[in-house]
């Protein structure tokens, strides 16, 4: 009886490192780090257009300091000390809403340069391959005019011989632009 007894007072001396309450220990370097992470996040709010940023969910508080960062001089020390400011108000809010906006916009910028470079390799798919580059497009994208293709590529060839302005080139591209995004 003595030894469990001996045993269970031993593991009344044990800590395991947390707090009672139950929350986690963070140390100061990751306190600094999330610091800084929150900064970082505050500059891309700055940095945002106005009309992302009307997208972005903010109190006035926060959204106040962001305007005023916008409207000082970025090589002025008060920016930087603004920018502290606003990672200090965002330390004591929940931004996961904030990082998720932010999210959809960087998503949705990624997805419009993916799109934009799709419909420059089928331009130049149809000026450098031709009738079969113009046949694997008109695969993909059946709605596509098959001789009006086949226009733009003999007049994009015309213009480059004669170094004259690439008109037809960007036309293709309108073209283009206008009969993928529709589908």
């Amino acid at each position: 009886m003595s030894d469990n007894k001996h045993h269970s007072d031993e593991e009344n001396y044990f800590d395991d490192g947390q707090p009672e309450d139950g929350s986690e220990i963070v140390s100061k370097s990751e306190l600094k780090r999330q610091s800084e992470e929150l900064q970082k996040l505050g500059e891309d709010l700055v940095n945002l257009s106005a009309a992302h940023l009307a997208t972005i969910p903010m109190d006035e508080e926060l959204e106040d300091s962001v305007m005023l960062a916008r409207n000082i001089n970025r090589k002025k020390d008060g920016f930087r000390r603004q920018l502290q400011f606003i990672g200090k108000l965002m330390r004591s809010r929940d931004v996961s809403d904030i990082e998720a906006a932010m999210a959809r916009l960087t998503h949705q910028h990624q997805a419009q340069n993916a799109a934009f470079h799709a419909l420059e390799k089928a331009r130049e798919d149809v000026i450098n391959h031709g009738d079969d580059g113009i046949q694997r497009l008109m695969e993909e994208y059946p709605q596509l005019d098959r001789q009006k293709l086949r226009q733009f590529h003999r007049q994009i060839k015309k213009e480059r011989e004669k170094n004259g302005p690439p008109k037809a080139f960007r036309e293709l591209f309108q073209y283009l632009k206008e009969m993928i995004h529709e589908e």
